[in-house]
Formats: C-alpha cells, structure tokens, sequence
C-alpha cells in the first residue's frame, strides 16, 4: 500500500500534515510583516528529511557494526535556484562524529553504504541537485 498523508490548512499559511506514523508536523512560510512562525517550511523539511533519512542509516548500521559515539549530527544546507519554481540545486551534507577513539574507517563505511546504497531520499535528491558530502571527526 502507498504511503498517503493529509495536509489541512489551519489558517493564513500554515498547514498541518499527517504522517503514515500517526504523528503531525506543522509547516508555514515567512509572511512579510509577520514575525511569528508556526511551523517549518516545506522545503527546509526537505533539508531534514535527508539528514534524518542518513541519519538513520548511519546509526542502524554503526550499532550493527558495534561502534560506540558521543554524540553525532548532520548538518545540511541548500541553496535555492534564483528563478520559479525555486528548487535546491545543490546541497552539503556534512556528518560530524564525536567520541574517544572514534573509528573512521567504520564511520566513512557507514555514510557510504548511506550515501550509495540506502538512502532513499539522498538519491531523490540527486535528481535535481548536486549534492556533496563531507565527514568531520570530533
């Protein structure tokens, strides 16, 4: 069966979205005069979808592999198309590692099997952008 969400508007700009798990999100967009900010923007989801969607492959397979971390996260940024319909045409992805002894090896093997291999959104991505990838060890 398809995945299949339902966004209702909530009023002005925002909306609020189902997810096939069961839980909401809440997106809107910046209103010139307006300050207040309900939710995330539809393409700044974007962005977190492909850093979550890495994410969980790098963990999965990094627990598989027994490797232990401090901490981790994945920074992502974008850069829009000057003209309609604006679109990402290239994006960074950059994982940082944190831990004792961290072992690189391992690590990089975790994001290339990510990259190349599982996720999905990543290779959406690579559709319409040119997405470059960049590992740094803390």
């Amino acid at each position: 069966m398809p995945d299949k969400i339902t966004t209702q508007w909530k009023g002005g700009l925002t909306f609020e979205s189902d997810n096939p798990s069961g839980e909401m999100v809440t997106m809107d967009t910046s209103i010139e005069g307006q300050d207040k900010r309900y939710g995330l923007s539809p393409k700044a989801m974007m962005l977190s979808s492909l850093a979550g969607c890495s994410a969980l492959d790098v963990i999965s397979i990094l627990d598989k592999m027994n490797i232990t971390l401090d901490d981790f996260k994945i920074e992502v940024s974008g850069e829009l198309t000057d003209e309609h319909p604006r679109y990402y045409k290239t994006v960074a992805v950059n994982y940082h590692f944190y831990g004792e002894n961290l072992n690189t090896k391992k690590c990089e093997r975790a994001v290339n099997l990510s990259i190349d291999k599982y996720c999905g959104v990543m290779e959406m991505f690579r559709q319409f952008s040119e997405v470059k990838t960049e590992l740094f060890f803390h």
